[in-house]
């Protein structure tokens, strides 16, 4: 393939009618602006992403995914209301239209009026899933669903945690987690308690062929107050600089627990949590590396969300969430760095990609122009 051919496989049909080069064309399509040059060109669709992929590709075509919760509003809309694609069948059908491999589920509800009615959290409604999603090339690789909140478990939460897994083999997942941190403390003896219960609960999917994760927001990487005088209720006021999620990755059995990064607010942790107080009451310095997290242990990582950013330091994040390749995190050096090519699966998201009665289609087509990126996405 000569150089001319790569650049044409690597911006797809995107570009054409743009009258644009790779990089105009990623300068090109952030915002609003990247929906609308979508919506010019009427889409990108399956024949145009599935082209032969050269050497040097950093996520391979069937590892390339998107989270639901990014298209929420699709799932969650009345198909009595729109021609828009709605409901889970209607929005799995334009995923694969668009070259989407893999799904994470954001829990299993949509609107009353889809095919299937508004809830399919059952062994019925996996069924249905199940096959909506072969009909369109789909795999399910995960959800962020259910995790009891009780420790030690109520009998009921038990239940609820074991349906779950069912349904999740049910939908062929390898994976089942959280979208939220095992827990929001910033003590210690919280996370001691976490480990313990995300141990138990590991063991359990484990048992039903399944990998549990838990998931990170950016407070998951600040630092743990685990030493220094105590405060009134006797609990430390200092650190030691070892990073909450850190120190549960070092006590939770790896063969149990799994984590999926959330690459976006592992860069906010990087730009917010950046100093400590020590023990002796000197300020530490301790810039975050999420690279340097995964690297040692790559395999325990099997998801991410591919969640980009693009660099705004007035804002308490210093990051403003963009389609996936409009941002400043640099993707194709971080898959690049973390090895086991071919065993990770980044799934699309994007917080903000619902445009309301403004742009009914906007979160459809930043997963367009998301995917084209993911594809184009070197080493």
């Amino acid at each position: 393939m000569n150089a001319h051919e790569e650049e044409i496989e690597i911006t797809g049909a995107l570009r054409r009618g743009l009258g644009l080069n790779r990089r105009q064309f990623l300068a090109a399509t952030t915002g609003i602006a990247a929906a609308t040059a979508v919506a010019v060109t009427g889409g990108t669709g399956r024949a145009a992403h599935a082209a032969t992929t050269p050497n040097g590709v950093l996520i391979p075509p069937p590892r390339r995914g998107i989270i639901l919760y990014t298209v929420r509003d699709a799932v969650s809309r009345d198909p009595n209301s729109t021609s828009l694609p709605s409901g889970f069948r209607r929005v799995f059908e334009e995923l694969g239209r668009i070259g989407y491999r893999q799904i994470e589920f954001a829990g299993y509800g949509q609107h009353a009026n889809a095919e299937g009615g508004a809830s399919l959290e059952s062994v019925e409604g996996a069924r249905l899933l199940r096959g909506w999603l072969d009909d369109n090339g789909l795999r399910a690789q995960g959800n962020h669903g259910f995790i009891p909140g009780s420790w030690p478990f109520t009998q009921a939460d038990l239940d609820r945690f074991k349906r779950h897994l069912e349904i999740a083999n049910i939908l062929g997942m390898d994976h089942m987690g959280t979208g939220n941190d095992p827990t929001s403390s910033p003590y210690k003896a919280d996370w001691d308690v976490a480990a313990e219960k995300w141990n138990a609960l590991g063991a359990i999917a484990r048992d039903a062929g399944i990998k549990l994760y838990t998931h990170n927001h950016d407070v998951a990487y600040s630092f743990l107050l685990d030493s220094g005088p105590l405060d009134a209720q006797g609990r430390p006021t200092r650190s030691s600089g070892v990073r909450r999620l850190e120190y549960f990755l070092s006590i939770s059995d790896p063969k149990l627990v799994y984590l999926e990064m959330d690459i976006f607010w592992a860069h906010v942790a990087q730009f917010k949590h950046r100093t400590y107080t020590a023990p002796d009451g000197s300020v530490a310095t301790d810039v975050f590396d999420p690279l340097a997290v995964v690297r040692p242990d790559t395999k325990r990582f099997p998801l991410f969300h591919a969640k980009d950013g693009r660099s705004n330091p007035a804002t308490g994040n210093g990051y403003d969430m963009v389609p996936f390749g409009t941002g400043d995190i640099d993707y194709a050096a971080f898959f690049r760095g973390v090895g086991a090519k071919g065993s990770h699966n980044p799934m699309y998201e994007q917080d903000n990609a619902p445009g309301g009665t403004a742009n009914p289609a906007q979160s459809l087509q930043y997963a367009d122009v998301s995917y084209a990126n993911m594809a184009a996405l070197r080493g």
